[in-house]
């Protein structure tokens, strides 16, 4: 049996790029967000082949961001689903402060934001909101930073804190040509690693989705 060699994080990539209906992205490279629990991550993707990793969080991850947040309020573990629900009930703008520098970001600082919120008193929904966007407009300017280095690449968003409505559409109005990952595609590389063994075996074939 044939030995295909591969990693744990081109297995992401891959499943994220082929569930993305753009098996032509693999001929090509891609900036790519894989953005969960334990992962803020910009990635150059040639190929799959080759990755690189161009940015990541400093500090907390997204998905930790968002979790520690829905905790607080009382949310079952993990939160996200909880926190975008309540998100979805504010319908006051919030304006977030973001750290971003270049290609690289700090979330530490939304923790310390959202938990005076809340001391304050202010609207469990408002809070939510405030921290999905907050979310967003850091993804939103580390796309805009990848993309003055490498303009006209596509841009592929995948990961569980993605599967945000509110996260996915802030993104999309600010990131020409945005792709964003079902999070089912992104939580088992497995799916990406049979792609990859497959597709050096020579049996690679497009399959519409």
């Amino acid at each position: 049996i044939p030995l295909v060699r591969t990693t744990h994080q081109q297995g992401h990539a891959a499943a994220a790029l082929f569930a993305a209906k753009g098996e032509q992205l693999f001929a090509e490279k891609v900036l790519l967000f894989h953005i969960s629990g334990g992962t803020t991550d910009l990635l150059l993707c040639d190929q799959v082949r080759q990755i690189t990793t161009l940015g990541t969080s400093t500090d907390l991850y997204a998905g930790q961001a968002v979790d520690r947040l829905g905790v607080k309020l009382g949310f079952p573990f993990p939160a996200g689903v909880y926190v975008s629900e309540q998100a979805a009930q504010c319908t006051e703008k919030a304006h977030p402060k973001v750290s971003v520098k270049g290609v690289n970001c700090s979330l530490s600082g939304l923790e310390n934001q959202y938990t005076k919120l809340l001391a304050e008193g202010k609207d469990p929904a408002y809070v939510c909101k405030y921290c999905l966007i907050c979310v967003a407009e850091t993804l939103t300017r580390m796309a805009r930073a990848a993309l003055e280095d490498h303009p006209g690449l596509p841009v592929v968003f995948a990961g569980g804190v993605m599967s945000s409505d509110l996260i996915r559409t802030y993104v999309s109005a600010r990131v020409p040509g945005a792709r964003f990952v079902p999070g089912k595609f992104a939580s088992d590389n497995a799916i990406g690693v049979s792609i990859l063994a497959a597709r050096e075996q020579g049996a690679w074939q497009t399959t519409s989705m």
